[in-house]
């Protein structure tokens, strides 16, 4: 049992090292975001929307899936010592983006009119050689996770959001003043297309530093090659088929999981047109305020998720392939329970603070904070689904169940494009259609990813500890977070200041009172803490407080 709390513990804190790079870059993304908007306008990011939207479509096709399923594939030869066949494998997937990449590269680049017709197809345009140079990154970053080594991945990523951020603000701004004596769509549209190059110019950078950091260590990958004895080595047809067949269902499951957005932004900007006769450039508004507010603030928990399940993959995959089902089983136990841990919180605060946090990072006009706020509230649900089957599709993948999600994907897509498509025809809630939607998807998700992950091993999911009691310790720490925030802002000056003071006072003690709530309420016990990133800090701290 020491031996599985020790893999527990690793892959848990190797998760933290990702989640909380994670954080940071969602963190950057969102405080760069509110200087964006002032350069480019609503208008700007109403055009920049669609064009990312189809960029990250295409990105999903070509090269996306790829971390994930080069991390599996890899893992697993690690995990019986066939150094010499990771290695292998690592060098075709090089090929397999190089011409899988610039393909798309190039459909992004010559098709953008077709896609996107108007002066959001400038964007995508520019956000087609990034397509490409991401492939070469994602490979570089599944190769060190398979190794179990997420720091460099980590660092990586901060890096790439840090130039993306400084990129996007100054080649707006500079672009702007380029074609400062043009009409407004124009120079908006030109902002939107410096947005683009800061996106690129991060990814690049990205790359230069993961490549520096192979070249480091390639007198290690040499050692390790030499003393690998290993008879059977894989021929590069076999290679490239290993490769196809666990891209292929990923590539299908992370499509459909993310073409939901699309969908949705698809039918609104259409439907709103032809049914209830709105203007394009106002509902391209209203969307950009939906997408880039309310979607990008929610996604901020949801990062844990996709760090935990980047973490969980090889890890579980390692043990499935050595044929230990409880050692899954306990992983996945604990890999679930500590992301519930964070995101039922999350979204209890989402919910109960939209509106100021909206306020506090876009401060634009109150029509758009409000908008913005409200939407953000109705995602908040979404919020714990999403990182449920974050988590249960990896497991999945890592169980060699790949194609599962894909089914479950598809019947979730297909449902909430009927509730999305009945809402926008056939009421007035119009923008207020698409959280809706969502969170029929994401539940639909959750749902049929937890009973195939029951099917496939034997994993019993255990309710109370994991959901129940983190929900009251959530709903008593909303209480306080709201009765702060709004007792604080009567008493301070009103405007953005007094906004400001009052989120950091509530989120600061709410932290406290749902970290206390929940150890008093058992949520989590001493040796669960301590498999977590700072664990042992965690822990003296609530036994001072006499938590524990």
């Amino acid at each position: 049992m020491g031996t599985q709390n020790n893999k527990s513990s690793s892959f848990v804190k190797q998760a933290g090292i990702l989640a909380a790079a994670g954080i940071i870059c969602r963190i950057i993304g969102l405080l760069y975001r509110s200087p964006l908007t002032a350069i480019i306008g609503e208008t700007g990011n109403g055009y920049y929307a669609p064009a990312y939207r189809y960029y990250q479509m295409i990105l999903l096709i070509s090269s996306y899936s790829i971390p994930a399923a080069i991390s599996k594939v890899i893992s697993q030869r690690l995990a019986v010592h066939q150094y010499k066949n990771a290695q292998r494998i690592f060098h075709c997937a090089i090929l397999y983006v190089v011409v899988v990449g610039g393909l798309a590269s190039l459909f992004a680049f010559f098709g953008a009119d077709f896609l996107i017709p108007g002066r959001a197809a400038m964007v995508l345009r520019t956000l087609a050689p990034t397509i490409f140079f991401s492939g070469l990154l994602g490979v570089l970053r599944g190769y060190f996770q398979a190794n179990r080594s997420m720091v460099q991945t980590s660092v990586s990523q901060i890096l790439e959001q840090i130039l993306h951020a400084a990129m996007s603000m100054f080649a707006a701004w500079a672009l702007m003043q380029m074609f400062i004596d043009t009409d407004d769509l124009t120079r908006s549209a030109w902002g939107a297309v410096g947005s683009a190059v800061g996106i690129g110019f991060g990814v690049l950078a990205a790359l230069a530093f993961m490549l520096m950091i192979y070249r480091m260590n390639r007198k290690l990958i040499r050692r390790r090659l030499e003393r690998d004895r290993s008879a059977n080595l894989l021929e590069t047809k076999e290679i490239f088929r290993i490769i196809l067949f666990m891209v292929t269902p990923v590539l299908l499951s992370t499509f459909a999981y993310n073409a939901s957005a699309l969908i949705n932004q698809t039918l609104y900007l259409n439907l709103m047109q032809s049914v209830h006769g709105a203007a394009y450039d106002d509902i391209t508004v209203i969307n950009g305020i939906y997408d880039t507010e309310a979607v990008g603030l929610s996604n901020i928990p949801i990062a844990i998720a996709s760090a935990m399940a980047s973490a969980i993959l090889p890890s579980i995959a390692g043990s499935f392939e050595s044929k230990n089902k409880k050692d899954v089983r306990h992983k996945i136990s604990v890999a679930i329970k500590t992301i519930m841990f964070i995101a039922i919180p999350s979204a209890i605060g989402m919910m109960v603070l939209s509106r100021p946090i909206v306020w506090l990072l876009y401060n634009t006009n109150e029509d758009s904070i409000t908008l913005g706020g409200q939407l953000l509230a109705m995602l908040g649900p979404s919020i714990v689904f999403y990182s449920l089957s974050t988590l249960s599709n990896s497991m999945l993948q890592a169980v060699g169940k790949a194609t599962r999600p894909v089914t479950n994907a598809v019947i979730a897509l297909a449902v909430q494009t009927a509730v999305a498509g009945v809402l926008l025809g056939f009421t007035e809630l119009g923008i207020y259609s698409l959280p809706i939607a969502v969170t029929v998807y994401s539940f639909l998700m959750c749902l049929l990813n937890g009973i195939a992950v029951r099917k496939a091993v034997g994993y019993k999911q255990e309710v109370v500890t994991t959901f129940l009691l983190p929900f009251w310790a959530s709903l008593i720490m909303g209480v306080v977070v709201a009765g702060v925030y709004y007792g604080l802002t009567w008493l301070l000056p009103r405007g953005a200041l007094g906004n400001a003071l009052g989120i950091l006072a509530s989120v600061a003690l709410g932290a406290l009172v749902y970290f206390a709530a929940a150890l008093k309420l058992g949520v989590m016990k001493r040796k669960e803490l301590l498999s977590m990133p700072g664990g042992g800090s965690i822990v003296r701290m609530a036994d001072k407080l006499r938590l524990l």
